[in-house]
């Protein structure tokens, strides 16, 4: 009789942890948002559809700012996060998460670099913080085509610059073109489209690297296996005829994803690091 129980018992363990397992790999994988970042979730919503149907339930968790989402990676509380390349660079220098898949966008391109804007007829930029003294300079918070980029140039931060925030790279054009700075760091790809729009203004340097855009960063603490199936299925998208894959497709405004390791990060990296990250780095200059 005590045979019998204890195959009894051994069989219902079996069962249990098979689905426990199975709830792991086709599980909830919680991608963490900015709560302050508005229309984030709207912008991903459309995966939700396409990757039920792939057996893979999304959800989306806020997070009240970067070192908050730090967290909810080191405590297990998030899986993963689009992010542009400079917070995925901290997380990874960090350790607390590693890229696995980018966006291709619409028009073939899935980096980015910083630009130096100024008014015409300005003097070519000379890689150096120096160009910048007794001037005001504007870019964008915690981004590597903004501040992490001019904390990496050489030169340190100058006794009498004045640095201003943009809620955005278009507002950081909008306030050097109306003369509230006198310079401007911001993403190539919004100069490149914005150009046109700024007939007094002229490119006078860029970072020489290149940036990923947009990748999808995965918690060191999150399965592996459900990490991989989300990467198969994100790759999958380009030649995906489904009414959901194609509408991700049209509302990102991507044509697919593509894999994205560390190494894609290398300049990236090394541009974080020559502007003090590490991993006891708490998001803030």
């Amino acid at each position: 009789m005590k045979v019998r129980w204890h195959v009894a018992i051994c069989i219902l363990m079996a069962v249990m942890m098979n689905g426990f397992t199975s709830g792991i790999v086709y599980g909830d994988f919680r991608i963490a948002i900015m709560q302050d970042e508005k229309g984030a979730a709207e912008k991903y919503r459309p995966l939700v559809k396409y990757l039920e149907e792939k057996d893979i339930d999304i959800s989306f968790v806020a997070a009240r700012s970067y070192p908050h989402a730090a967290e909810m990676f080191e405590s297990g509380l998030a899986d993963g996060m689009f992010s542009g390349s400079g917070i995925a660079g901290c997380m990874i220098i960090k350790e607390l998460a590693y890229p696995v898949v980018r966006p291709v966008s619409v028009d073939g391109w899935s980096t980015y670099w910083a630009v130096v804007i100024g008014p015409k007829n300005s003097k070519r930029f000379t890689q150096n913080t120096d160009y910048f003294d007794n001037k005001r300079v504007i870019f964008c918070s915690l981004a590597s085509a903004g501040e992490f980029y001019f904390h990496s140039l050489e030169g340190g931060v100058p006794a009498y610059v004045t640095i201003l925030k943009a809620s955005s790279h278009g507002a950081a054009l909008d306030a050097l073109a109306r003369q509230a700075a006198d310079f401007a760091i911001v993403k190539n790809r919004v100069w490149d489209k914005a150009e046109q729009n700024y007939p007094g203004l002229m490119r006078v340097g860029e970072d020489p690297g290149e940036n990923p855009d947009g990748t999808l960063i995965v918690s060191v603490k999150t399965e592996k296996a459900i990490a991989m199936k989300l990467r198969d299925a994100l790759l999958a998208l380009k030649d995906d005829p489904s009414a959901s894959a194609l509408t991700v497709k049209k509302e990102l405004k991507i044509t697919e994803f593509i894999t994205t390791t560390v190494e894609d990060f290398k300049s990236t990296l090394q541009l974080l690091k020559k502007a003090g990250v590490t991993r006891e780095f708490n998001f803030d200059f």
